[in-house]
């Protein structure tokens, strides 16, 4: 199991405090029999090599993390935290001095799809940039363990073991801009997700990041470590557009793309089954692996809305945020005290419906989607609704002319596919990059004017794209 992957989803869909709990028991014997958390529990692999990786190995720290956020009992951290505690302790005997986790195997984000299919560990990120990354969301967890439970002393010495390591990857890995030396995807998403960042630094990684994933024509470009927090850090950076167009995209690699070969489960590659029909020739090629399925939990917390705000839900933070072309969505949840629902919809006379659900016990707080005002409001447990306007000018469309950017003209994803497309058919292999700083604010008409021996009917064919489009917003 990897330490974020499946967790969060699970303990939202399931009461797995049982089978995780027993779990983290078996974990917890393996770790204490050899020293070390294996990279599978329980290690049937008799002829591994013993080896402390992250992202496997830290779920003794991050899964009973994750399941006191989502049930808040503070006895699944009393029961882990010597093993949570070991983990960590280990982990800091094998860093450099500077405080930098930069030595001996790791897995790196598994499953890149770059990566060669026979060598899934090869792909664009670099493996201790992750181990680097992940042992600052460790040590910053273990610092608020001990807290919780108490132990002041370790609080403190986790605490600045967590700034130690965040130096240590700013140092190593960040310019002050908040470019990332490895800017990858994953890099960029590790680093806004997991808090590494100062608040100038993440506005720019986001920026980044967001144009990775445009080049990447919001198809995924992440394995197992970067995928469960891509549309999360593309959320949290103001770049919700993109994390929705690769949720809906179902080009390969995608989300979606297994739905159109017929899925019905998730398989361990994206492409496990090729577009033309063939399986993946490398080896990890399951066609029931949930990691990939991790999109999930952002869907839950973002797309319907529905989060603790509070440990085990004691106070909920009901906060949709609708994009693509979705209209609705609803999600509910079995809390320790009760169900909690929303439902949300957005009419096509420009109102919105909001409706949620509190359970006894518990209070909450509303940020109403879309809502002119920004309101948000306090209610207190039953079921609350709301109908107001959309903002002025939410659905409008701009008029696209000769004097559109590439820039705005890349905001509809349809507009930008037809216009990519006519000039590839005049202009094949010539990249356009409607992302690129020299590009965005360039307009088509300045473009025209750069190829004065264009082919006959490029002009009228890419007027005839602008001509299209608006007629579509008409």
């Amino acid at each position: 199991m990897t330490s974020t992957s499946s967790p969060p989803t699970a303990a939202y869909l399931y009461d797995v405090r049982g089978v995780l709990g027993s779990w983290l028991r078996d974990l917890a014997l393996e770790q204490k029999h050899k020293g070390y958390v294996p990279m599978v529990i329980p290690d049937f692999q008799t002829h591994a090599a013993p080896m402390t990786t992250a992202v496997w190995s830290d779920a003794a720290v991050l899964v009973p993390w994750t399941l006191y956020q989502a049930y808040g009992d503070e006895q699944i951290l009393a029961h882990a935290y010597s093993s949570m505690a070991a983990f960590t302790d280990q982990v800091q005997g094998l860093l450099n001095p500077n405080g930098l986790w930069d030595s001996g195997f790791q897995f790196g984000d598994w499953l890149d799809p770059d990566a060669p299919p026979e060598n899934p560990g090869q792909g664009k990120t670099e493996p201790h940039l992750v181990a680097a990354a992940y042992f600052c969301r460790v040590t910053e967890v273990m610092a608020k363990t001990a807290g919780i439970l108490g132990y002041r002393d370790d609080e403190t010495r986790f605490a600045q073991l967590a700034k130690k390591v965040k130096k240590a990857f700013l140092d190593e890995y960040v310019a002050p801009s908040g470019r990332l030396v490895n800017g990858s995807a994953t890099a960029y998403a590790l680093a806004i997700t997991f808090d590494i960042l100062d608040a100038s630094q993440k506005v720019r990684a986001g920026e980044m990041l967001a144009t990775l994933v445009a080049k990447a024509k919001h198809t995924i470009s992440t394995g197992f470590v970067g995928t469960p927090v891509l549309c999360d850090a593309l959320t949290q950076t103001w770049h919700l557009d993109d994390a929705y167009k690769l949720l809906l995209n179902t080009e390969c690699p995608s989300f979606l793309y297994p739905v159109t070969m017929d899925a019905t489960t998730i398989w361990e590659r994206w492409d496990s089954m090729r577009p033309d029909g063939t399986i993946n020739p490398g080896g990890m090629t399951s066609f029931n692996h949930y990691a990939l399925g991790a999109v999930a939990d952002w869907m839950h917390r973002t797309v319907a809305g529905l989060a603790p705000a509070e440990p085990g839900y004691k106070r909920i933070r009901f906060a949709p945020k609708p994009g693509g072309d979705l209209t609705s969505a609803s999600a509910c949840h079995l809390t320790p005290y009760g169900l909690a629902a929303i439902s949300w919809r957005l009419d096509a006379d420009g109102a919105v419906a909001l409706d949620v659900t509190v359970p006894d016990g518990t209070t909450a707080e509303v940020i109403l989607p879309l809502h002119p005002e920004n309101l948000a409001v306090e209610v207190e447990p039953g079921t609350h609704s709301w109908s107001y306007q959309l903002p002025q000018g939410y659905n409008d469309r701009p008029d696209y002319s000769l004097d559109t950017t590439f820039g705005v003209l890349a905001q509809d994803p349809d507009v930008w596919e037809s216009f990519y497309g006519t000039f590839a058919s005049y202009f094949p292999g010539v990249p356009l990059d409607a992302n690129n700083p020299d590009a965005k604010n360039l307009t088509i008409r300045a473009m025209l004017g750069m190829i004065p021996m264009s082919p006959a009917g490029f002009s009228e064919a890419i007027e005839k794209v602008l001509q299209d489009a608006n007629e579509v917003t008409a």
